[in-house]
């Protein structure tokens, strides 16, 4: 008997996690959800990334059935400072800039919830980024080339931003570009989906 929810959704409005979720080749509606980003005070950069990620997939709403909804976020910090979405290449330059030859660690979370089962499951994976010392130029360059301009510390690891680290440690590569796909193959084998 087949075990598992009768549909799969994605409460996310990134188009990178939804390549990324892509990848299972297993059939997923998406449900944009809006939620509060803000980061409550003394809140740790990976309780934040727990807690949106949780707060996403449990906004899924409108879908009759047994169903499974996933959320994902991610958190960037570097000396103690929150990394945003930069928006402007202005504030792209800026926050290259800032972390030029030093450490940014993301923490990006995953959650699963399964409403019928009152059944939720939820990771977190810390990835290290070690930057280059980067120069005024190709910063500028890097910019124009990758439009950076939607991620979180100003870079596109699957494009052309990885020439601009020295290094990277995770248990989870895809982690960096926003869902962490190890993790999340394993979740949802636990809810009965085969993958591959």
């Amino acid at each position: 008997m087949d075990d598992r929810p009768q549909t799969l959704v994605l409460a996310s409005s990134s188009r990178y996690r939804a390549e990324l979720l892509g990848r299972f080749g297993l059939p997923f509606d998406i449900q944009r959800v809006s939620v509060d980003e803000s980061p409550l005070p003394s809140e740790a950069p990976s309780s934040l990334a727990h807690r949106l990620s949780v707060t996403k997939a449990q906004a899924v709403t409108h879908i009759s059935g047994d169903y499974l909804s996933v959320g994902s976020d991610q958190v960037a910090m570097c000396d103690h400072k929150l990394l945003g979405k930069p928006g402007t290449e202005a504030k792209a330059r800026e926050q290259l800039r800032f972390i030029s030859d030093k450490t940014v660690s993301f923490f990006t979370g995953v959650a699963i919830w399964r409403p019928a089962r009152a059944m939720l499951d939820y990771r977190v994976v810390q990835t290290q980024v070690h930057m280059r010392n980067l120069s005024a130029g190709e910063i500028t360059s890097y910019i124009t080339a990758d439009q950076p301009l939607d991620c979180a510390g100003s870079f596109k690891w699957e494009a052309l931003g990885i020439s601009l680290f020295r290094s990277t440690d995770s248990t989870d590569p895809t982690a960096l570009q926003g869902l962490p796909l190890i993790e999340l193959a394993q979740m949802l084998r636990d809810q009965n989906y085969r993958i591959p």
